[in-house]
């Protein structure tokens, strides 16, 4: 990530804050079921820290909300979000990034999301929120995806989608593989 398109720690730490209070949870609570460290968690909810998407979207399972509340504020009624401009994350292994370009909005339930991704680790997701569908079409390059016991290899132009509540992967096969991912909150 760069510096101009990093994840917004304050209005991270603002979202988890009145989040987890709408959940109920405790800090201890939402960081074992999210498989963090209370630390970790206490420091995002103080402005602290660069988290990485698998802890984000941990997160976000355990508090029941779209990956998108965490990262992205509310939007005027025309949006342009211009190449590496958007808010983006990176995992922690894999050369993969997801730049939000288009946040859940009120009465429906989707965030669109530009990723890039090079050949490397594959990026290996744990399931999120339950009744999550990924509808993902490959831009450019190839890529190897799909769900863990099922991946498939896309090309420019191809499309797939699969449950985003059971275990899944993407793998680029060459430089500057580019896709664009739907994440459908069913």
């Amino acid at each position: 990530m760069t510096k101009d398109n990093s994840a917004p720690i304050e209005l991270i730490a603002s979202t988890l804050h009145h989040e987890r209070q709408r959940t109920g949870l405790s800090i201890a609570e939402v960081a074992r079921r999210a498989g963090i460290a209370k630390s970790t968690l206490s420091q995002l909810e103080n402005g602290q820290g660069n988290p990485s998407i698998e802890t984000l979207w941990a997160i976000c399972v355990v508090l029941d909300i779209p990956f998108s509340r965490l990262i992205e504020p509310p939007q005027p009624l025309t949006t342009v979000v211009r190449r590496g401009e958007g808010v983006s994350v990176t995992a922690e292994k894999a050369n993969y990034m997801a730049t939000l370009l288009a946040a859940n909005p009120r009465g429906a339930r989707r965030d669109l999301y530009w990723l890039e991704v090079n050949p490397g680790e594959p990026r290996y997701s744990d399931p999120h929120n339950a009744g999550v569908i990924e509808h993902i079409v490959i831009t450019h390059g190839r890529a190897k995806l799909g769900l863990n016991s099922d991946p498939q290899i896309l090309e420019i132009g191809d499309y797939i989608s699969y449950p985003g509540d059971q275990p899944h992967m993407f793998e680029a096969l060459e430089e500057g593989t580019t896709a664009i991912l739907l994440s459908e909150y069913v």
